[in-house]
């Protein structure tokens, strides 16, 4: 492992959320979010590119943003129904109202954007934690309260 690396740690990869967390033997995994289906997949090989920042598309991220680049991504790559996909299509109305009269959005609904984006995270983690992704932490999201 990188010296002065803590983990777990948080990314940007070329647009993609890309996480490095610690193993139990003291090594790192690297997972990156699957643009099928939200989930986690492994890929360790791209540990020294993020690590040493070779790519030059790589950003290192606090947990927060994280989190809100983690459902961003979803919410775009992901369709399906239920309460997650209807709280994704919410933080959609906001910004289509905002984007249709012409102005930003209000600090109000970022605010409101932020946490919906925060709860939907966990919301989704668990159902990956639940049905075995090994790479899932709804943790990250719960650390983000609003």
């Amino acid at each position: 492992m990188s010296e002065g690396l803590s983990l777990p740690s948080h990314y940007l990869y070329y647009s993609s959320p890309v996480k490095i967390v610690e193993t139990s033997d003291g090594g790192a995994r690297v997972w990156r979010v699957s643009i099928d289906t939200g989930g986690w997949q492994e890929e360790n090989d791209l540990f020294t590119e993020i690590v040493f920042d070779i790519g030059g598309e790589v950003f290192r991220q606090s947990p927060e943003d994280f989190v809100q680049e983690v459902e961003r991504f979803r919410a775009h790559y992901l369709v399906g129904e239920g309460p997650i996909f209807a709280l994704y299509e919410t933080v959609q109305a906001l910004r289509d109202a905002a984007k249709a009269q012409g102005r930003p959005l209000s600090p109000k609904e970022r605010a409101l954007i932020r946490g919906i984006r925060q709860r939907t995270f966990v919301m989704f983690e668990e159902q990956l934690r639940a049905a075995g992704d090994p790479g899932a932490d709804p943790e990250v999201g719960a650390d983000d309260a609003t």
